[in-house]
């Protein structure tokens, strides 16, 4: 019985086309016009490999011409495709990591594309003539906004702690209280970053309370800086105590040592007309006397990916011309959608309706309720009799590390499938062109319609109608 199955598996596997008879079939040569040689014998190659190992491991009892095609374009579009693309995020978190954090503002992406396109005055002084240096092109604004005497700018904010504290406390002591020993993304820690810069970690208080006699005791002659850490991925609440910023500005100044705020999400623009109370404006901490800040672009900023610091001439001079800041410094792209973002804030009013992240935190919830009604309306016309289809009330957040405990109250549209399992749809928006990027919440997917452009309600409800295909 086996000889004959064998005997039948080896007629098959004879009878699956050649490579070079695969090359002249009509679609193989529509694909030879289109799509570099290479890759199209490399997507013929892979789909026979494919069927022959099915064929070979009992998957599969035949091979048509059509599956072998089929595979291989499926293979073509997988190689001739990017693989950092577009998504639509509706899963409700604002500042999502894993999609890229903050969105860019319309000046930042075409100011950074015509900086792509040709040359540029990146380090060229048109004034004299001269080599210029990069940084300057965001140094000025960056000053203004934050009111402080000087700024410089790398590529993300554990580079810009890592940078300050190996250059202004290598060698000395830096104090900082229990409850901010913070983890970030990527499980950096900042215990495990300040041993790298070989600066020594002074633990004082505990985790729920530390005390100003607690930053008095600790410092000696060898205390170099008072690291305050702003808690913007978590909150301690109940029976806590911490020393305000003021006092510690105050202490370290008294005793002729450096005061450092590692802002992390850092905040730009007053959200406490909006009743996010607590979280920090990067002027006003300057103002407070603190010596050296930093914090992200890409957060609450609503920038590219970067680490601003910003404090004292002298501190920044140090950490400008530290021989590492070369290792951790921005490029061109960065700098030209960080300038436009930061222009954007010359007008307060226009930098909430023009920065997406700051939009998306402040919208109107008549406006996302607006969007919800549209796409619900929409998927529901175009699913008729697959899927329950229905707009509820919900919960979005900040994400990104910023505003912990924050809830922002939002409209989604909440679809049940009836003919297909909830993961299984979820997968066909993710594997969709666009993808969407939904969340489940028990049997149903959830489009949060607070993180959906106004422009990609259209997109979404076009595209609904293959979800019922089976």
């Amino acid at each position: 019985m086996s000889d004959d199955i064998n005997k039948a598996k080896s007629a098959i596997l004879r009878n699956i086309p050649s490579i070079d008879s695969l090359l002249k079939i009509p679609k193989a040569i529509k694909w030879l016009k289109e799509y570099p040689r290479n890759l199209v014998l490399k997507a013929l190659r892979d789909a026979v490999d494919t069927k022959r190992t099915e064929l070979l491991s009992g998957e599969a009892h035949s091979v048509t011409l059509n599956s072998l095609i089929s595979l291989a374009n499926d293979r073509l579009t997988a190689h001739t495709s990017f693989s950092l693309r577009p998504v639509i995020n509706a899963t409700g978190i604002v500042i999502h990591t894993n999609l890229g954090r903050a969105p860019l503002c319309k000046s930042a992406i075409d100011n950074a594309a015509a900086i792509a396109a040709g040359y540029s005055t990146l380090e060229y002084d048109l004034k004299s003539g001269r080599r210029g240096k990069r940084y300057t092109h965001v140094q000025s604004i960056l000053k203004d906004l934050t009111t402080a005497e000087d700024a410089f700018v790398v590529n993300n904010n554990a580079a810009a702690v890592f940078l300050c504290l190996i250059a202004i406390a290598k060698g000395k002591e830096v104090i900082i209280s229990r409850g901010e020993l913070v983890e970030i993304g990527g499980s950096f820690r900042i215990p495990d970053i300040m041993a790298h810069t070989g600066a020594r970690l002074i633990e004082i208080g505990t985790t729920n309370k530390t005390h100003l006699y607690d930053y008095e005791r600790a410092i000696t002659d060898n205390t170099g800086v008072i690291l305050k850490v702003h808690r913007s991925n978590f909150q301690i609440t109940g029976f806590t105590e911490e020393v305000g910023i003021d006092e510690v500005t105050a202490l370290a100044r008294k005793s002729n040592i450096t005061a450092m705020y590692d802002l992390g999400s850092g905040c730009l623009a007053d959200l406490l007309p909006y009743r996010m109370h607590d979280e920090p404006v990067v002027k006003n901490i300057v103002k407070k006397g603190v010596d050296i800040i930093t914090f992200s672009a890409d957060k609450l900023l609503g920038g590219p990916q970067c680490g601003v610091i910003a404090g004292r001439h002298d501190l920044i001079e140090a950490v400008r011309t530290h021989p590492l800041a070369r290792m951790v410094r921005v490029d061109k792209f960065a700098i030209s959608a960080l300038e436009a973002t930061l222009m954007e804030y010359a007008d307060a009013d226009k930098s909430f309706k023009n920065i997406p992240v700051l939009k998306m935190l402040t919208e109107d919830i008549r406006e996302i309720k607006k969007r919800a009604v549209r796409l619900a309306s929409g998927i529901k016309g175009q699913t008729t009799g697959h899927m329950e289809v229905k707009m509820i009330s919900d919960t979005s957040y900040a994400g990104g590390g910023s505003l912990p405990g924050h809830e922002f109250s939002t409209y989604a549209v909440v679809i049940k499938p009836e003919k297909q399992t909830v993961n299984e749809l979820e997968a066909r928006l993710r594997c969709s062109n666009p993808p969407v990027i939904a969340r489940i919440k028990v049997d149903s997917l959830v489009l949060d319609a607070r993180t959906i452009f106004d422009k990609e309600v259209k997109t979404i409800i076009d595209m609904s109608k293959s979800w019922c295909a089976t």
